[in-house]
């Protein structure tokens, strides 16, 4: 299986909304026991998510993943920071990235790949207005040429 492939679980459409994807790094990420149960019932959100490197560890934070409703004393903290499973060698690449500016590191989905959960993270930088506005443009053309490409084929 490539990057990115498996069940899908939770997928930020808001991160490609913001930010301008330029890479994007497979990285498991460690979970408790009663977490991974929320994330195979599908109970995580992605939206507010970003990574940060402390002390050459990447962490996941703001990622919400819903207590499992039969996990009693034994439930998690829903934001708390969750560390990613990275190669000494694409920490140190992140952190070279990071120092340019207006560079981030944002979550994109997370599946699961052979039963273990993994996040797909992107390094990219933050959109202006107005390149939102122009890709909302582009989409809504193509949108346009597929409906008239489609009315067309129906004759």
């Amino acid at each position: 299986m490539g990057k990115g492939q498996g069940k899908v679980i939770a997928v930020n459409k808001k991160a490609n909304h913001d930010f301008a994807i330029e890479e994007t790094i497979e990285a498991g990420i460690v979970l408790q026991g009663t977490e991974i149960k929320s994330v195979r019932n599908g109970k995580v959100q992605l939206r507010d998510a970003f990574v940060l490197i402390r002390n050459n560890e990447a962490w996941i934070s703001n990622m919400h993943i819903s207590p499992y409703e039969q996990g009693n004393r034994y439930n998690h903290d829903p934001i708390r920071s969750r560390k990613l499973l990275l190669h000494r060698k694409q920490i140190s690449t992140l952190v070279g990235q990071i120092k340019e500016q207006g560079v981030a590191i944002v979550p994109l989905k997370m599946y699961l790949k052979d039963g273990f959960a993994k996040v797909l993270i992107g390094v990219g930088k933050g959109k202006k207005l107005y390149d939102k506005r122009d890709d909302l443009k582009k989409k809504e053309a193509k949108r346009e040429m597929e409906r008239a490409f489609k009315a067309k084929q129906q004759y």
